[in-house]
């Protein structure tokens, strides 16, 4: 190994350790409001509903099984800390879903419960990202443009693949992001072609890709839905994520 190769794999480890700190804790607390009191089964309530000690063996075996997957990340190929991150965050609710399928959850009961929690962290964060623009304008559009830039700035930095790839632009009271490519998606794919399919694909596009709607109704934040439209995803097979982001509320699909 070059004396290069072992100093990214030393930052690559540090970035990890560091990454886990920060996100047991976020995770940990997002499992037990998600999780606990949930049936195990729809199908088959008899079996019983989450218990403290279920979620906390769940999210030890998550972590575990997160480890075994996270070579097959490629951190170290990555150009940016923002897009280490979320295939990071990728590589963990990845192991949750697989996780989820290992506990013997039915596979589309998996993928909610999964969403579920994985929404919860997003939610969190973006609000987090959107509050000094709740502070400086009230004015939805433009609180939704300068979000976005400033994401698009951190964590969605988009120095072109292994890295996210995307052009954006604002049209009145809307803002274009058009990504070609999205290393976290990226990743899942590489996943199934070295491991085979467990439904992780479908499982991505039932969090991450749907977040989005919901997500944009967080930014605007004026108590309305409709902030968001999209015709293609790149998880669905497309050839971009052609995402539209309204600072006016829209009802009904374009």
């Amino acid at each position: 190994m070059s004396l290069q190769n072992k100093k990214m794999s030393l930052l690559n480890r540090t970035f990890i350790g560091g990454c886990k700190r920060i996100f047991k804790p976020i995770f940990r607390r997002s499992a037990r409001q998600v999780l606990k009191g949930r049936l195990l089964d729809l199908e088959e309530p008899e079996r019983g509903r989450w218990l403290e000690s279920d979620v906390k063996e769940y999210l030890k075996q998550t972590w575990t099984r997160s480890d075994l997957l996270m070579p097959i990340a490629e951190l170290d190929h990555l150009p940016t800390f923002g897009n280490r991150l979320t295939v990071f965050l990728s590589v963990i609710t990845t192991a949750a879903y697989q996780e989820m399928m290992a506990r013997g959850v039915p596979s589309e009961y998996a993928k909610t419960l999964v969403g579920d929690l994985g929404w919860k962290v997003y939610n969190w964060m973006l609000t987090a990202v959107s509050m000094p623009f709740r502070v400086t304008s009230r004015n939805p559009a433009r609180r939704m443009e300068r979000v976005l830039r400033a994401l698009m700035v951190f964590p969605f930095s988009a120095p072109g693949a292994p890295g996210y790839e995307v052009k954006v632009w604002t049209e009145g009271s809307n803002t274009h992001t058009h990504w070609t490519h999205c290393p976290p998606q990226t990743f899942v794919r590489r996943v199934i072609e070295l491991n085979g399919d467990q439904g992780e694909l479908d499982a991505f596009f039932k969090s991450w890709c749907l977040y989005d709607w919901p997500g944009a109704d967080v930014i605007a934040n004026d108590g309305q839905h409709g902030h968001y439209t999209r015709l293609h995803t790149l998880s669905r097979g497309g050839s971009v994520c052609d995402m539209c982001w309204h600072g006016c509320a829209k009802s009904g699909k374009e």
